[in-house]
């Protein structure tokens, strides 16, 4: 598991969520695989109480599964959750995507580029854990350029199905076009072709359905079996 320092001012409960958040979007703790609070605890350095707390609200999120005086353990990847994930980011991204195309500045561009070019060097260096956090911050960005961050944080309960699909696929496919399709996004915004972009970002979303039976082929203890393609 990586684990890494508190920051100053967290407060414990919200140290040990996103640590384990984090860890679970990028199968550090691997789905299906059962944890332990006392061993979480000792991990990080912290009482039982905000681990407990924390993996409360990670059960209401549906990424961990308690059974009292049984087990916890990481819930399997349901598709059907990762569909509706999917389905809501496509909606809220392409309306943002059409104020970005009308609002966008020079310096926007330059940020997106800068953002491209890092995704590049990650890539072609096999840095897939810096690249997946590069494209965080690319969809981010747009949110950023049209004052729209609140509803970026408010689709992270769901939007977590979704990146742990997109984690497993950045990670293990090793034909990568991510690069390539977030330059034709940046070309649709840089020409303010709304329609264009639109396109594109759904065909980019799409790219982690299309290859949704690989990686259950490939990792089929990861998935819920009765879960929708």
């Amino acid at each position: 598991m990586n684990i890494p320092e508190i920051l100053p001012h967290e407060a414990a409960k919200e140290y040990a969520l996103r640590v384990l958040k984090k860890n679970i979007i990028t199968l550090e703790l691997q789905p299906g695989s059962q944890i332990s609070e006392n061993e979480l605890s000792s991990a990080l350095s912290l009482s039982r109480t905000p681990i407990r707390e924390a993996l409360a609200e990670l059960a209401k999120v549906k990424l961990i599964e308690i059974v009292p005086q049984k087990r916890t353990s990481i819930s399997l990847i349901d598709y059907d959750l990762v569909e509706e994930a999917s389905f809501m980011r496509y909606t809220m991204e392409s309306a943002v995507i059409e104020r970005v195309c009308q609002l966008r500045t020079e310096q926007d561009l330059i940020c997106l580029e800068e953002n491209i070019a890092l995704q590049k060097v990650y890539f072609q260096n096999g840095l897939k854990d810096r690249l997946f956090e590069k494209d965080n911050e690319f969809h981010r960005a747009f949110f950023e350029m049209t004052h729209n961050l609140e509803i970026f944080q408010l689709m992270q309960n769901l939007e977590v199905h979704f990146d742990r699909v997109r984690s497993l696929f950045v990670n293990n496919i090793q034909e990568l076009g991510i690069v390539e399709e977030h330059e034709a996004i940046v070309q649709g915004i840089k020409n303010r072709d709304a329609a264009y972009t639109k396109a594109q970002l759904q065909a980019h979303l799409n790219r982690y359905k299309v290859d949704a039976t690989e990686l259950q082929r490939r990792f089929p203890d990861y998935f819920r079996a009765e879960s929708a393609l």
